[in-house]
Formats: structure tokens, C-alpha cells, sequence
């Protein structure tokens, strides 16, 4: 008999991938949707819906019923505004509610989809690990704080014994099956001339079906507790922008952009989302994070989830050409 897994944030950048990761491998795939979502990347695959949402106990109950492994990936990535009740309730009480269905199912493994910044971050020579002790609290970010809070609840459960979990932390993603878009709407301004100039920080990068690859592997095997961050490369933001504009064949950003002006920008964003109530293009949290450098190591993920390390050039062209073919390229003559 096949394995059933549930997928919570299937209809998302990751779970698009990690749904046809799931399927390649043939377990059989639950996905939880919420009422009335449309989920064009799941169209025509071979998955059981189940409408839900991660705030409504009894929907969850229902889709754990009779599965044999949970993937939590669902979550409210949004980062601006910076302060957003609604980011807690989804990342921490939907989590809290997943472990408790999951709990209550009795499943054989939960595997929680976290972010690498609940972790200390480190330099190109020295970057952090799962042993770096969580550093973004100073940022003022409800995505990167109710992203830690889960991670702790996860734990607390395994500590309690009351829950088979493993943890695992992707970087930033890049690929294909990004229809929102997310993190591959950095691609798209950068394609059409809107990055004015580069920040002083950088980040981890990583191709998205390689984080598939290793989270899809955590339902057998990684040890239950830890916590894996599923990265590749670390670029500085220039590094990152020229290599991107190159795949893409557009001009890169010529101009670095200080830290201190790059602060007064994010004081002003809030300024005027104070005033208008609604949000600026960036905020002074975004800001703090770009003018860091997140750099992290994957070994551990490498040696004991079997991460592939993709060359990122491979993700880029891939979410380009994903793109390019569902036109949305189209929209640089209309918005520029």
C-alpha cells in the first residue's frame, strides 16, 4: 500500500515542487487548500484535495485522518508590512493546530518547513549553521519572529515525545512553479530595470526543487528533533544581481546603495504607510535584513538529508524560462 502524505501550502512556490517531488516518488499525495483557492500549478495532477485551512481545528483533523506522514509547509511569508496579526496566526496557531492534528493521527513523521533565518547567520568565510543562536530579533519582522516561535513549538513537541518531527529551513528559493510570484519576483524587477542599486548584505540561495528533494527525503530519513537549513550559495547582493541580470540579459544594478541612506529610505517607507495606512513599497525591517549578510552552510542537510546542491545558474534560467512561458514577461511594456 502507498504512504498518504499530507501536504499543508501545496498551491505555493515549494509545494508545487514538493508535490511533484512527492508524486515522482510514488507516495500518494492529500494536499489541504483553503475554500475556494484556485491552485493553477496543481492543476491536473494526480492529489487528493482536501479544502481547509490551517486555523480550523476540525479541517485539519479531517485531512490528517489517515495519513501516514505530515509536510508542513504552509505559511504567511509576508514581510510588509513588517507588523501583521494575521503572519502570527498562521505561522505559529496553524502550526500549533498541525502538531496537534498530526498528534492526534498518530502519524509516523511530521516534517515542518521552517526558514533559515530562525538561525544566527554568519560571513562567506564563516557562515552560520544550526548551532548559531536566532539573531533576528532585532529586525522587528512578525515573519522571521512567528517563523522562530514555530520552530519552537515543533521542538517542544518532540521533546514531549508527543510528536516524530523533523525541521527543515530553505534558504532563498529559486526556480520554477513560482505563480504568485514570490522570491522570483526579484528576478522580474530586476528584468525590468527597477533595481536602481544593490544593498550591502547578501543571503544563502538554493534551487527549490533541491529543497523538494531534501524535505521530501526527510519522511525517512534525518534524525528526529534536528534541524536541517536547506541552502546552496552564498552571494553578496551584488554578486547575486549581476549573475542574475547575466542569465537574463539585462543590465545589471550599477550602484551600491550605503547602509545609512538605504535606512533613511526604509524610515520613509514607514512614514508614509503611517500616513496612508497602507503599506510602501519597503519598510525599515526589509531594510535591516538587506543590509546584513545571511550566510549559512547546508552540510548537515548535505550529509544527512542527501541535499543536492544544484548550481544556482540552473535555478535561475529555470524560473526565467517558467516565466517566460506563462508570460509573464509580458507585463514589462505595460508597467514600465
Amino acid at each position: 500500500m502507498k504512504t498518504t502524505v499530507l501536504l499543508t501550502g501545496a498551491n505555493g512556490f515549494l509545494g508545487a515542487n514538493l508535490t511533484r517531488e512527492l508524486l515522482a516518488r510514488r507516495y500518494r499525495v492529500r494536499v489541504l487548500v483553503r475554500h475556494q483557492q484556485r491552485c493553477p500549478t496543481l492543476a491536473g495532477l494526480p492529489i487528493e484535495w482536501f479544502e481547509g485551512d490551517v486555523l480550523d481545528v476540525r479541517s485539519l483533523q479531517t485531512a490528517v485522518a489517515g495519513c501516514d506522514a505530515v509536510i508542513h509547509a504552509a505559511a504567511q511569508a509576508q514581510v510588509n508590512p513588517a507588523r501583521n496579526p494575521v503572519v502570527w496566526a498562521v505561522n505559529q496557531t496553524g502550526t500549533e493546530n498541525m502538531i496537534e492534528a498530526a498528534r492526534q493521527g498518530s502519524v509516523q513523521r511530521f516534517v515542518y518547513v521552517g526558514t533559515a533565518n530562525v538561525f544566527g547567520f554568519g560571513t562567506k568565510q564563516q557562515p552560520g549553521d544550526e548551532t548559531y543562536p536566532f539573531a533576528g530579533k532585532r529586525y522587528g519582522s512578525d515573519y522571521i519572529d512567528s517563523k522562530r516561535a514555530a520552530t519552537d513549538r515543533v521542538q517542544e513537541a518532540v521533546q514531549r515525545g508527543s510528536l516524530p518531527a523533523i525541521l527543515v529551513h530553505p534558504t532563498f528559493m529559486l526556480g520554477g512553479f513560482d505563480a504568485k510570484p514570490t522570491s522570483g519576483q526579484m528576478l522580474l524587477e530586476l528584468y525590468r530595470g527597477r533595481v536602481v542599486g544593490y544593498p550591502a548584505g547578501g543571503k544563502n540561495y538554493v534551487h527549490v526543487r533541491d529543497v523538494a528533494v531534501a524535505t521530501v527525503n526527510a519522511l525517512m530519513q534525518g534524525r528526529l528533533g534536528e534541524s536541517y537549513i536547506l541552502g546552496n550559495s552564498n552571494m553578496s547582493y551584488q554578486e547575486a544581481f549581476q549573475l542574475i541580470a547575466q542569465r537574463m540579459g539585462v543590465a545589471p544594478p550599477r550602484w551600491p546603495i550605503p547602509p545609512g541612506l538605504a535606512r533613511l529610505y526604509g524610515i520613509g517607507c514607514d512614514a508614509f504607510a503611517k500616513l496612508t495606512r497602507r503599506p510602501g513599497r519597503l519598510n525599515s525591517a526589509m531594510i535591516a535584513v538587506a543590509n546584513d549578510g545571511h550566510y549559512f552552510s547546508s552540510q548537515k542537510a548535505i550529509t544527512e538529508l542527501g541535499l543536492p546542491q544544484t548550481p544556482i545558474e540552473e535555478a535561475i534560467d529555470e524560473a526565467f524560462n517558467w516565466f517566460t512561458q506563462h508570460n509573464y514577461l509580458t507585463q514589462r511594456a505595460r508597467t514600465n
